[in-house]
């Protein structure tokens, strides 16, 4: 066998000699290796790689069920961290941890910015070194203690030009001086939540706490050797202290948290950051994976046409004495060698694809910053190259190495059609090509079907790309007297409801879909619970008048909150629809019936009931909800209620322009300079972002569909072209003796249909086995739908029928004179 140089030679010679066969070739595998490449690095860097802190395996996230009050899921509250931090026999330590959005002024125009609220445990648990300065410790973290504050690095940079000096400064953060104390590294990123500019410790005042508030996510570091069944027995041992130690809140009482029956769970964290996001990328790599098998099928025909025509030259080197061995060696080796360089052009394609998922990914797609091509990704790159090579160059090595070069020589110098034999392999390769391309079509089907699901469900609001929020807060420092922020919050909405174009202001502590949330029992005067029984929790919502109407969100029965109801802080509520069902089964007859929160709280009368809001996306239940007025006395076991962090829905046809957002910002400031605007957002961006994940994984699968498609179109045109220019001389024969140019185009159309026919059989078997694993991503949709599968099967055939009709004409103008010349 000659050097490795001189094959190399040979075979770039012989690809230069048939550049659409390399150029379609490179395309094929590119693409595929391509597609697979973006999948899995996307699977490695949120699914596999390790979190990156020290011992990474060593942390979990620390979670509660109150299966009590139906709460499948309950984060910590400051009582529960303290008695977990204290008695202990599991952890190195454990922190708590809470977003927070603060105002920033006396440094330019008044600003809000993301904050993240911590125990002092929380960095070290992670191993996080300041890059100037110190962390947080525990006298900073002691109530009383002197106001501090830590810098991300963006914001160190943007906020004070990257100074050294910064350290020991002060910032006014919600109207209070803190001293900054360090600036974290320029890498440092908090588990999977958006980059915070201040890190600021909660400094809770252990003598003052009770048993409520489960506000806050929990971390902690395992010591070693320890599982996580043994930390689960540990917490469940600390619960019952829990409730022994501190009081419960006003209007409650300890047997009520007893009834809620907590318990511990616990993930690795890095399941935590995850979360259920796994089933979506492993059907996503699965789809990939099956283009990657209907590209090989597709290149292997294409090998298998062009080893046909070396058949020739194939049995002439073998009669000179060319070892079967040799032979093989050498057609692997080209198939090596396209397989490399294909996979070449497909890491360029997965880096320029990788930069356009990071822009199109959605919001819940975790540990995206993660996601690269490192050396595990290349490593996998290189396999499924080999692998590749190895599945397209298989067949054409097994059919014409042995046997078929021994006759090579005599089926070359006959001149006649090919038989039925020799186009086996090209057509089970288009059978399992059309196979996985009717599962990934299904698929693709399937998700389409739930999108439309999705778009149908009246989420509780409408026209939401008029619908402009924002955001404010009015610390106390600023405004102490409970009214006057009201009156304030009320004096922006009348300066926003002047503003041109505006047709309708309102506010409220929560917008649909915006990921806030405020949740607790609620109690009906009219229903007996037994002693120590909680009655399951609701959502909670401060709203004023006009707020629903600018929404779009329907009154079912009675009417909205009133201004006189605000200011003379009258006991009324609203509740949502289903909430009024579960109780009294028909929402009119909720009107006049009386709830309240805890045991020392006034009963409030329910004055209307609103449409279900499907706070959570539509995916989900609309939550059971309760609507409060923004102002009240004795509410939750305290005096009054102003809620001072509101947000604004506006209804316009110009939200989201920049001149709007000019005006309301100018409205704001004619009535408080000292208030910037947060989380500035249309409610189409909410309502978007509920559903991103469900169009992310769309588009994949469309796009991993549309390839499949494309690969067994060509599969199937090339198979009927071939079968064509190598069955002249019989249609020859056939037009000589009469046969109509129908009939032998339908010869041929036959034979493609038939092809498409075997192969959605196989397709529609694999994918009644294959679709129950997408049950979990599917929304009122069957996994078995008909609709879908119906669709695809005639889709398929249909544009399978015309690959196969394009070639199928050029065997009815064949002419029956040249073609017996040629021969």
């Amino acid at each position: 066998m000659g050097s490795l140089g001189a094959q190399l030679k040979q075979i770039l010679r012989r690809l230069r000699r048939a550049p659409m066969f390399t150029a379609i070739t490179l395309i094929t595998i590119a693409a595929a290796i391509g597609a697979n490449t973006i999948v899995f690095s996307v699977v490695e860097g949120v699914l596999l790689k390790p979190l990156p802190y020290p011992n990474s395996d060593r942390l979990i996230g620390v979670w509660l069920t109150a299966p009590g009050i139906n709460i499948n899921k309950l984060e910590l509250s400051p009582s529960t961290y303290f008695i977990f931090r204290e008695q202990n026999h599991s952890f190195e330590d454990i922190g708590i941890y809470g977003n927070d959005s603060d105002s920033v002024t006396g440094i330019g125009e008044p600003e809000q910015v993301r904050a993240l609220l911590v125990t002092d445990g929380t960095l070290p648990i992670l191993g996080i070194e300041p890059l100037l300065g110190r962390t947080i410790t525990h006298e900073d973290d002691s109530a009383n203690a002197p106001k501090t504050a830590m810098l991300s690095y963006a914001y160190w940079r943007s906020k004070f030009g990257g100074s050294p000096g910064v350290l020991g400064k002060t910032i006014i953060v919600d109207g209070k001086s803190r001293e900054i104390i360090g600036v974290l590294p320029q890498d440092f990123h908090f588990l999977d939540r958006p980059d915070a500019a201040l890190i600021l410790p909660f400094q809770f005042d252990r003598e003052k706490q009770h048993l409520g508030n489960f506000s806050y996510d929990g971390l902690a570091r395992l010591k070693p050797g320890v599982t996580i069944p043994e930390v689960s027995a540990d917490i469940a041992r600390m619960l019952p202290i829990v409730n022994r130690t501190f009081p419960a809140p006003p209007g409650f009482s300890i047997k009520l948290f007893e009834a809620a029956r907590m318990a511990p769970i616990l993930y690795p964290l890095k399941q935590d950051v995850v979360g259920d996001i796994g089933n979506v990328l492993w059907v996503l790599m699965g789809s990939v994976g099956m283009v990657l098998l209907i590209a090989c099928a597709n290149v292997a025909s294409l090998m298998l046409v062009r080893v046909e025509g070396r058949r020739q030259e194939l049995a002439v080197r073998s009669a000179l004495g060319a070892g079967r061995a040799r032979i093989a060696g050498e057609l692997l080796f080209e198939s090596f060698f396209l397989g490399l360089v294909g996979s070449v052009f497909g890491l360029a394609i997965a880096y320029a694809g990788l930069r356009v998922l990071a822009a199109i990914a959605p919001t819940g797609l975790p540990r995206i910053r993660e996601v690269a091509i490192d050396a595990r990704v290349l490593l996998f790159t290189l396999g499924a190259a080999l692998l590749a090579s190895v599945l397209f160059s298989a067949i054409p090595i097994l059919k014409h190495v042995g046997v078929r070069l021994n006759t090579g020589l005599r089926e070359g110098a006959r001149g006649m059609s090919q038989s039925r034999s020799q186009h086996r392999a090209r057509n089970s390769l288009v059978v399992i090509e059309v196979a996985l391309a009717v599962v990934l079509l299904i698929c693709s089907g399937l998700m389409i079907r739930t999108f439309r699901a999705l778009t149908h469900v009246d989420p509780g609001f409408n026209s939401p790309a008029a619908l402009q929020t924002f955001r404010i807060y009015i610390p106390e420092s600023q405004v102490k007297e409970p009214e006057r922020v009201i009156r304030m919050e009320q004096a922006i909405s009348d300066k926003l409801a002047a503003i041109p174009g505006v047709s309708s202001v309102g506010f409220s502590t929560k917008i649909p879909m915006d990921g806030n949330g405020n949740f607790d029992p609620v109690f009906a005067e009219d229903h007996v619970y037994a002693e120590g029984q909680l009655p399951p929790v609701r959502q909670f919502k401060h709203v004023t008048p006009g707020f629903l109407s600018t929404m779009g969100t329907p009154l079912v029965a009675g009417r909205d909150v009133t201004w006189t109801d605000t200011y003379q802080r009258l006991n009324v509520a609203l509740v949502s629809e289903n909430f009024a069902k579960e109780y009294w089964q028909d929402p009119r007859n909720a009107l006049g019936k009386r709830i309240r929160v805890a045991t020392t709280d006034d009963w409030r009368e329910i004055v209307g009931v609103v449409a279900d809001v499907y706070d959570d996306g539509v995916s989900e239940k609309p939550s059971s909800s309760v609507y409060w007025p923004v102002l009240m006395n004795n509410f939750e076991g305290g005096p009054t209620e102003a809620e001072r962090g509101v947000a604004y829905a506006i209804r316009s046809p110009r939200a989201g322009s920049a001149s709007l957002l000019n005006y309301v910002r100018q409205a704001v400031w004619a009535v408080n300079p000292n208030l910037p605007l947060d989380a500035i957002h249309t409610v189409d961006y909410f309502y978007s972002k509920s559903m991103a994940r469900t169009s992310f994984t769309l588009i994949m699968l469309a796009v991993a569909a549309g390839m499949a498609l494309l690969l067994g179109v060509i599969g199937i045109y090339g198979v009927i072209a071939y079968s064509v220019s190598q069955r002249r001389r019989e249609i020859g024969i056939r037009m000589a003796l009469g046969a109509q140019p129908q009939t032998v185009t339908f010869v041929f159309l036959r034979e493609g249909l038939l092809l498409s026919g075997i192969g959605v059989a196989f397709g529609l078997g694999a994918a009644f086995a294959a679709m129950r694993l997408m049950s979990s991503l599917l929304f009122r949709v069957s996994p078995v739908d008909p609709f879908t599968y119906v669709a695809v099967c005639v889709g398929l055939v249909a544009t399978a029928a015309l690959a196969s009709y394009l070639p199928s004409r050029r065997a009815a103008v064949v002419s029956p004179v040249e073609a017996l010349r040629a021969e």
